[in-house]
């Protein structure tokens, strides 16, 4: 790993310190691990394999599975919009057509300039006021095409 190694490392470290002698530790380090940097460097799968005794094949292969776990800085923010059925019923599947379209990328991916990242997720638990997304960690309801790019261009302008 390079520049920020030395933090990550240590990062990794006493994730692993922690937790590796927990029944099945390779989730709660990973979950520890982007917790505290915000994404699984790739540098950081030799360490934690090395770690764990376990292949680089099983550690990269779980983090590439689950798509919470990301290989790559995330965006500043991260806008997440729901998928789920409540959602889809009123819109969610068009705004979410929409949300790619506008910002340029697909789900689990980052905007060219590292502003936003785009998740799907299953249930805002706003199901009311669908299609709904959260946006930086606060929850927006009844998101239109026009209202989901309000609050991505200037979300301290729309309330």
């Amino acid at each position: 790993m390079a520049n920020d190694d030395a933090g990550h490392q240590a990062v990794i470290d006493a994730a692993l310190g922690r937790l590796k002698g927990e029944p099945g530790p390779l989730l709660l380090v990973l979950h520890a691990v982007q917790d505290a940097i915000g994404y699984i460097p790739p540098a950081a799968v030799p360490q934690i394999a090395a770690g764990l005794n376990l292949s680089r094949a099983e550690v990269h292969g779980v983090v590439t599975f689950y798509h919470y776990f990301k290989s790559h800085p995330p965006g500043r923010r991260t806008v997440e919009v729901c998928r789920a059925e409540a959602c889809q019923a009123v819109g969610a599947e068009a705004l979410a057509e929409h949300a790619r379209k506008s910002l340029g990328i697909d789900f689990h991916g980052v905007t060219s300039d590292g502003a936003l990242s785009l998740e799907a997720v299953y249930c805002l638990g706003n199901c009311a006021c669908g299609p709904s997304i959260r946006l930086g960690g606060k929850l927006h309801g009844r998101v239109t095409n026009e209202r989901f790019d309000a609050l991505t261009r200037r979300p301290e302008r729309v309330k």
